[in-house]
């Protein structure tokens, strides 16, 4: 699965950190996460999707399957 957090946190301006703590995760999740490495929980997408302001679909982009 493909991700554009990266694309969305920095046009708000937005350290990993920072999304890190207002998502109660750690930096490095996050960084996992926009190196498609680790495919967050339900939950977590829910929230990150929330807190860039976004869709889960717009954050988000299944591979072909």
């Amino acid at each position: 699965m493909k991700n554009k957090i990266r694309e969305f946190r920095k046009k708000l301006g937005v350290r990993q950190e920072d999304i890190a703590k207002a998502v109660g995760v750690t930096r490095q999740t996050i960084n996992a996460i926009e190196n498609q490495k680790y495919n967050p929980t339900l939950e977590l997408a829910m929230r990150l999707a929330k807190l860039l302001n976004t869709k889960v679909e717009e954050l988000f982009i299944l591979d072909d399957l």
